[in-house]
C-alpha cells in the first residue's frame, strides 16, 4: 500500500469498482446473444476481461510517470493520432460498420483512435495553455490557433460519421480554453457560429435527421428510427426502483440494441432498479468532484489544465450516455466510461485516470 500513498484513494477505488462491475454487467448484457453469434456465451466477458488487464497496466504506467514529461510529447502524440485518424480511411486498414468508418483493424481487435485523439488533444492543449498563458485573452494568438487545430480534427470525425467524438472534443477543447482565462465571448462566439453549421450537418445526413425526430419522438416511427430508445425505456420501466435482479433483464434477449455497449446502462436498470442507476450516477458525480479537486490542487498550470480535462472528459461522457438512453439526449453513439463493453475506450480512459492519478499524486492540499 505504501506504493499507493499520496494518490486520490477515492478515484482509483471508484475507477476500479466501475470497471470491475463493467465486466459483470457486459457478461449479463450479451451472454445470449455471445453463445447465439459466436457459440460461446462468455465471449464478450473474456475479451473485456482482457482489455481491463491492459487498461489497468496502462493506468499504473501513467500513475508511475511524473505527468511533466508528457509535455515533450505533445505535439508527436497529437500529429501521430492525427494521422491514425486520416488511417481510417484507407481500404484493408479502416473498418467500416453501420455506415461509420471509425476504426483501424488489428488482429483479434478493431482499435478506434478518435479515443486516443481524445486525450491527445488534451495533453496538447494542458502543454500549450501553460505555455501561452500570457497571450489566452488575444484572439488571434490565443484563441484562433486552437480553433483551427480543433477544426482540422472535427472535420476528420464528421467524416467518419463520429458526430459524438467530435461534439465532445469540441466541448472538452472550450472548455480547458474558459478554465484557462480565454475570454467568453470568444467562445460563445464561436458557439454562434458553430450554430448553423451544426444544424446543417444534421439536415444534410439521413440518419441523424432520423435520430433527431426519433429523439423528438420516438413513437413515430417505433420499429425503425425510435425502436432503440423504446426498448430502452421498457428496460427502465421493467426495472422499477429496486430491479428484476441481476442477470434476469429481458431486454437484453435481442430487443435492445447495443445492449452491451451504448446501451448498457439501460440493462442496469432493468436488472438493478432505479436505485442501481442512481448510484452509478452518485458514483460518476464523486469521480468528477474529486478530480476537479486534483485539477484545483495541482502544483502548476499544466497538470491544472491536464487534470481538468480528464474530468470534464469523463464526466460529459458518462452523462451524455446517460442522457441517451434516458431520451433526453439524441443518440449520440458514445459509451458510458468504464463500463460499457469496447476496448478502445476501457483501455484510454484508464489510461487517462493513470495521468489524472498522478497529478494527484503531487497536488496540494488532497490529504
Amino acid at each position: 500500500m505504501k506504493r499507493l500513498e499520496g494518490y486520490d484513494m477515492i478515484i482509483l477505488l471508484l475507477v476500479v469498482m466501475l470497471t470491475c462491475f463493467g465486466i459483470v454487467m457486459v457478461y449479463s448484457a450479451s451472454s445470449v446473444m455471445a453463445a447465439k453469434k459466436y457459440s460461446d456465451g462468455f465471449y464478450f466477458l473474456k475479451r473485456q476481461g482482457l482489455y481491463a488487464i491492459l487498461g489497468f497496466g496502462a493506468m499504473a504506467f501513467a500513475m508511475q510517470v511524473d505527468y511533466h514529461h508528457w509535455r515533450r510529447f505533445a505535439v508527436p502524440l497529437l500529429l501521430a493520432c492525427l494521422g491514425l485518424l486520416i488511417l481510417v480511411f484507407i481500404p484493408g486498414i479502416g473498418g467500416t460498420a453501420k455506415g461509420a468508418s471509425r476504426w483501424i483493424r488489428l488482429p483479434g481487435f478493431n482499435f478506434q483512435p478518435s479515443e486516443m485523439a481524445k486525450v491527445a488533444l488534451i495533453i496538447y492543449m494542458a502543454y500549450s495553455l501553460d505555455k501561452k498563458q500570457e497571450k489566452l485573452k488575444e484572439f488571434m494568438a490565443g484563441f484562433l490557433p486552437y480553433m483551427v487545430i480543433l477544426a482540422v480534427l472535427l472535420a476528420i470525425l464528421l467524416k467518419q460519421h463520429d458526430m459524438g467524438a467530435a461534439l465532445t472534443m469540441g466541448a472538452v477543447a472550450l472548455a480547458m480554453l474558459f478554465a484557462a482565462g480565454t475570454r467568453p465571448r470568444y467562445i460563445f462566439g464561436m458557439g454562434v457560429l458553430a450554430a448553423p453549421f451544426a444544424c446543417y450537418l444534421v439536415v444534410t445526413e439521413a440518419y441523424r435527421m432520423r435520430r433527431i425526430t426519433a429523439f423528438l419522438d420516438p413513437w413515430q416511427d417505433p420499429t425503425n428510427s425510435g425502436f432503440q430508445i423504446i426498448q430502452s425505456w421498457i428496460a427502465f420501466g421493467t426495472g422499477g426502483i429496486l430491479g428484476q435482479g441481476l442477470g434476469e433483464g429481458k431486454q437484453k434477449l435481442f430487443y435492445l440494441p447495443e445492449a452491451h455497449t451504448d446501451f448498457i446502462l439501460s440493462v442496469v436498470g432493468e436488472e438493478l432498479g432505479f436505485i442501481g442507476v442512481m448510484v452509478i450516477a452518485a458514483m460518476f458525480l464523486v469521480l468528477l468532484q474529486r478530480s476537479i479537486r486534483v485539477a484545483i490542487g495541482a502544483e502548476d498550470s499544466f497538470g491544472r489544465y491536464l487534470a481538468f480535462g480528464i474530468a470534464v472528459l469523463v464526466g460529459l461522457e458518462a452523462f451524455i450516455n446517460m442522457g441517451v438512453v434516458t431520451g433526453l439526449l439524441p443518440t449520440k453513439g458514445l459509451a458510458l466510461p468504464f463500463i460499457s463493453y469496447g476496448g478502445s475506450s476501457l483501455i484510454i480512459s484508464l489510461f487517462a485516470v493513470g495521468l489524472l492519478l498522478n497529478v494527484s499524486s503531487k497536488a496540494r492540499g488532497l490529504s
